[in-house]
């Protein structure tokens, strides 16, 4: 099962559609030319399922880079730079507004050239290329999909678990897109990596303390963007965690009845606006060391 720190607790998110949604995409994936994966700009490796490595051997491979108004550019353009030397296609985009959506045609083709020309060489002709969209849980297919058809297709929204079934979806004579519901994996071999996809709303908040979670919020933010928090909320950046979540409540006026300060409201109202980057475009996670 999936893991993520809940205290001193493990909370797993695994649910059973995403075992059934693992066996399809190993029954589609030998129908298709093309794997599309996309992760966040956030967390762009702690975002890419181990499994779709698996599965996708052996296959033309394009990450995009979703989600690119929200992280930081500087940092989004080095994962850029890592994937393409890991082998990969890689272009950035940001579904919602479709910066970046029409590059990939083009990178499609050059993706799938090896295709096009074996089926020229036969006589094949407008055999459309095939495509698998995969990815995480939230990570944006649907809008993407949307936004690279310039129509709605799919179902869409800003929690995990929005597709669960398959769905071909024809963008042209030359393009098929397949879209499947967002997997995990069934275990984190790396506890940051449970935070990191709790933190960006991946696995169902409903399983997590949250108020505990943005503590570990408040101190990446305060250590790796120090001033977007006194920006944002007008409280001091100091070591007491619990102490920068009570201003925000209390600079927020987030009381419960006798004038207690709600701390649950607060820490929500961080992770929603750290999400839409209200807070500045943060990335959580730099790229591996190389030594």
């Amino acid at each position: 099962m999936s893991d993520v720190l809940k205290g001193n607790q493990t909370i797993n998110w695994y649910p059973g559609h995403m075992t059934k949604a693992r066996r399809m995409m190993e029954e589609d994936i030998k129908l298709i030319d093309l794997l599309i994966e996309l992760v966040d700009a956030r967390i762009p490796l702690s975002s890419r399922n181990p499994d779709i490595d698996k599965l996708a051997r052996n296959k033309s491979r394009l990450i995009l880079v979703n989600k690119c108004d929200l992280a930081d550019e500087k940092i989004t353009k080095e994962w850029l730079a890592y994937f393409k030397q890991q082998g990969f296609y890689a272009v950035m985009v940001n579904s919602k507004s479709g910066e970046g959506v029409k590059t990939i045609n083009n990178v499609v083709k050059e993706a799938c050239k090896e295709k096009i020309e074996r089926d020229r060489k036969k006589g094949i002709k407008n055999r459309p290329v095939r495509a698998m969209v995969a990815g995480i849980p939230n990570v944006g297919k649907s809008t993407f999909i949307n936004s690279y058809a310039k129509r709605a297709c799919t179902k869409t929204g800003n929690k995990p678990g929005v597709t669960k079934g398959k769905q071909w979806i024809k963008l042209s004579n030359t393009l098929e897109l397949l879209d499947t519901p967002g997997i995990l994996w069934p275990k984190f071999e790396d506890a940051n990596v449970g935070r990191r996809l709790a933190f960006i709303g991946s696995i169902n908040d409903n399983i997590i303390n949250m108020t505990e979670l943005s503590l570990e919020l408040l101190q990446f933010l305060k250590k790796e963007y120090p001033g977007v928090l006194n920006a944002r909320y007008g409280i001091e950046e100091k070591d007491d965690m619990v102490g920068m979540l009570r201003e925000i409540a209390a600079n927020r006026k987030f009381l419960m009845k006798g004038n207690e300060l709600n701390l649950d409201k607060a820490a929500m109202t961080l992770f929603d606006e750290f999400r839409s980057g209200k807070i500045g475009r943060i990335t959580l996670e730099r790229l591996p060391d190389e030594s």
